[in-house]
């Protein structure tokens, strides 16, 4: 959980439930914040390899985007991807003409720059997920070490969990607060790491790369948000480029344009797969 002055990020993995915390979380940001009106939203996960296991209202996207819907009567949902394969969800606000955007809280956003870049993998290296187990590591601190995560952004304050028997999670920031947050299920059978910073890059080759070669997937996303005053905005740009990247092969992109940003979808599978 990341918060600064206009922000509350939660990111989660498991069978939680965070959609529920919605409706006290607006509470208190009126009640101590004085804030009561939601300027951006953005909800995104990718699609479940088991939904049955997960908890109402958590089961199938349509559930969730239900739920929003009373609490965002202006929201809207999208599937980036194939929806019979590898795909995205996103919920956020509907995109409004940018003549209307008047208030002063609005127009500080479109100047301060803002990105977020994630990378959610599947089909992971063995050998590089044992790391990720009690097993190999006796610490999280060991597995954070072992596996080179904290060589991905360096000079980060990194506060890492090992669990019993196996899985990781991370958050990290930076002396000026930019993030990065790593989760880890590392059992064979459904091995996923989800990777996101928030770190402004010109290009973001070079950390996405670090992050395959720390984790070696079979399968990956990356979605990129940038606002116009990111050095990030041109990033779909090279990404429209990239067909291979190493020796993984773009199989699907798209581009979104949003109230305040602009967001790219891509997915790679290893080639051969």
């Amino acid at each position: 959980m990341f918060i600064s002055k206009r922000r509350f990020i939660l990111k989660t993995c498991g069978t939680t439930t965070p959609l529920l915390c919605l409706q006290p979380l607006l509470l208190l940001a009126e009640q101590y914040g004085g804030f009561t009106k939601v300027e951006d939203l953005f909800y995104s996960r990718k699609n479940y390899k088991r939904p049955e296991l997960q908890i109402m209202p958590h089961q199938h996207f349509d559930q969730e985007v239900a739920l929003l819907d009373t609490l965002f009567p202006d929201g809207a949902a999208y599937c980036l991807g194939a929806v019979n394969k590898d795909c995205w969800y996103l919920y956020t606000l509907n995109p409004i003409p940018k003549k209307t955007i008047i208030s002063d809280i609005t127009t500080a956003a479109c100047d301060e720059a803002d990105q977020t870049l994630e990378i959610l993998m599947t089909d992971l290296d063995p050998e590089i997920m044992a790391i990720f187990t009690k097993e190999e590591c006796l610490n999280a601190t060991e597995a954070t070490k072992k596996s080179g995560i904290d060589k991905i952004i360096p000079n980060m304050v990194i506060d890492d969990f090992l669990f019993e028997p196996c899985g990781y999670s991370m958050n990290g920031v930076t002396k000026n607060g930019c993030y990065m947050t790593i989760h880890i299920t590392p059992e064979p059978d459904f091995s996923y790491v989800s990777f996101e910073t928030n770190i402004p890059s010109s290009s973001y080759r070079e950390i996405i790369q670090k992050v395959l070669d720390t984790f070696n997937p079979g399968k990956f996303t990356v979605t990129i948000f940038a606002n116009q005053a990111s050095p990030t905005k041109d990033t779909s740009k090279e990404l429209l480029l990239l067909n291979h990247i190493g020796k993984w092969q773009r199989r699907d992109i798209q581009l979104c344009n949003f109230k305040n940003y602009d967001l790219i979808y891509t997915f790679y599978c290893r080639f051969p797969s």
